[in-house]
């Protein structure tokens, strides 16, 4: 078993959140001593916002959801985190050296 490094000391979240963004985890933790806990009573915190879209847009998304049988609220959470996924994995790659052969 390889020694362990010690986890810094955070002056807040965001810069923990910095942190564990880049470092690599099993660095700093055996993972194979971890266990498994179940959240039944979690809930993400939520924030109301205001946000103005089209009527023709709002429309459009409200005959999605229906032909998917969810509200079009949810819908368009779902939406929204597939994008924000897409990004960060977009901006993640283009982070990394170029290693792929491009077809030519």
């Amino acid at each position: 078993m390889k020694p362990r490094k010690k986890i810094p000391t955070f002056k807040d979240e965001d810069a923990e959140r910095e942190f564990w963004g880049k470092a690599d985890s099993t660095e700093y933790i055996d993972w194979s001593q971890a266990k498994r806990i179940m959240l039944p009573n979690f809930r993400p915190s939520l924030r109301t916002i205001s946000l103005r879209l089209p009527e023709s847009m709002i429309a459009e998304l409200k005959l999605l959801a229906n032909q998917r049988d969810v509200p079009y609220q949810s819908l368009l959470k779902v939406f929204l985190a597939e994008r924000i996924s897409e990004e960060r994995a977009r901006q993640s790659g283009a982070r990394k050296p170029a290693s792929r052969k491009r077809a030519g």
